[in-house]
Order: structure tokens, then sequence, then C-alpha cells
């Protein structure tokens, strides 16, 4: 979960950027028109998703749970949107692992039905619409609302997504072991440290993670927009940049 307020994203904002320099140049083939156009993929390891041009030099790795309520407010009004157009623009990339821990947490099954539908979403290439729509449908977190019946009416508002083979993934559980597997690479995400796992949100920016007590920022859209601006522009003093303030 997010810890923090508006003093730690000033905080990180402070520590994480230098003034001056301007926008770096960007090279690359013509922006992508809208999300739909994104590529999305399954990675090597099985787990994570991808999202955007595979060449772009900024990526953003994610772990989410779909009933998070913080993930909701990443993906809806903080820092979500501002990574969507900085995908569109083809200097940004997004890998999603997706986690379920909150149904355990919280009870019932809704986080692994969500993770298995968008499973199946991605089977369809539809997972960028599908996990937008999710997020901006998401029920409260104690209510368990990812029901089956939730997750295909919500795939209705998706052009092209519903049909037998969706419909039949998303009953069945089809992707029932592609929802463990993601769950245990959350949780091995944190380490000894965060055996149960690093909380969500948590990124992972070109291999460089969020510290916890800047994780406010993400929440943030024009702070975390800054972010990835300074890091796509200065990549190097992101690389080399350690926390001196624990």
């Amino acid at each position: 979960m997010v810890r923090g307020g508006r003093w730690v994203v000033l905080c990180a904002a402070a520590v994480l950027m230098v003034a001056g320099c301007g926008q770096r140049a960007a090279e690359h083939e013509p922006d992508f028109a809208s999300a739909e156009e994104l590529p999305e993929r399954l990675g090597a390891d099985g787990v994570t998703i991808t999202v955007g041009d595979p060449e772009a030099p900024v990526k953003v790795h994610l772990y989410e749970d779909p009933r998070c309520p913080y993930c909701e407010q990443f993906e809806t009004t903080g820092g979500g949107p501002q990574l969507r157009e900085a995908m569109l623009d083809r200097w940004a990339r997004a890998e999603y692992t997706l986690a379920s821990f909150l149904d355990d947490r919280v009870g019932g099954t809704g986080s692994k039905k969500a993770v298995n539908a968008l499973r199946a979403a991605l089977e369809e290439g539809k997972f960028v619409e599908y996990h937008e729509v999710l997020y901006d449908n998401q029920p409260e977190e104690s209510v368990d609302g990812y029901t089956d019946a939730h997750l295909l009416r919500l795939a209705d508002q998706v052009e092209g997504l519903r049909s037998p083979e969706f419909d039949a993934a998303v009953r069945s559980m089809k992707y029932r072991a592609f929802v463990t597997a993601s769950e245990k690479a959350y949780e091995k995400a944190g380490g000894a440290e965060e055996p149960e796992g690093p909380g969500t949100p948590t990124a992972v920016i070109n291999d460089k993670r969020i510290p916890l007590k800047y994780n406010a920022l993400l929440l943030e859209s024009d702070t975390f927009a800054e972010l990835l601006q300074n890091i796509y522009d200065r990549p190097g003093e992101w690389e080399d940049w350690e926390d001196t303030t624990a």
C-alpha cells in the first residue's frame, strides 16, 4: 500500500530532479494513435505482461493487484494516464506483474478472477483496453465485486473482446496457473525484506525501484510525469542515483 503525503512527493522531486536541460529530442517511429494500437504480449518468463514499443528507452515495471484502491488511483488519476501518454509517444513502455494477495487478506476471489480475465483479454489482444476498463469500474475493495458476471459485463465495453472463447476462459478460470505464477513472481519481487511482496502499486523504472517512502509520487500525476521525463532526458543520473536521505 502507498504511504506518505505531499511532503514526500516534494522531497522526492527535490532529491531525484536537477534543474535545467530541455527535453531530449525524440528519434522514433510515428506515435501510436490510440491505446488500442499499443503492442502487448506475454514476456518470456510467462508472467510479465509487456505493453508498448519494445525499443522504448524508459521501462516502467508495475506491480498491481486489481482490487487495490491505490492501484485504481494510480491508473485513473495518478501517474497511469501520464505513463500511457509516454507509451503512445513511444518513449516509454510498461510491464505488469499482477498480484492477487488481497483475496487472502480481505477475503473472496475477485483478484484472482480479475487477473485471469486480464490474461484472457491479452490472448485476444485486448489487455490494454480491458485493464483500463477494470480500474475505471473497480468495486470497493471489501466487496469482492469482480465476479464472473461483472467481469463479463465490463468486457462488453471493449469492442471485440466478448466471444465464446473469452467468456469460457473467464468462467472456467482457464488461466489459473498464470494467476498462481504471477502471484509468486510478485512475492519474489519483495526479496528477503518483503517476503509477501513489495506492496501495490510498486514501480521499478529502468530496473531501479522507487523507494517506498517516495511511493506517493505514483499518485501525483504531474510529479510522476516530471519524473518520467527527467529519466528520459537524463537516464544516467537516474541509474547512478542513490537515496541518501534514509
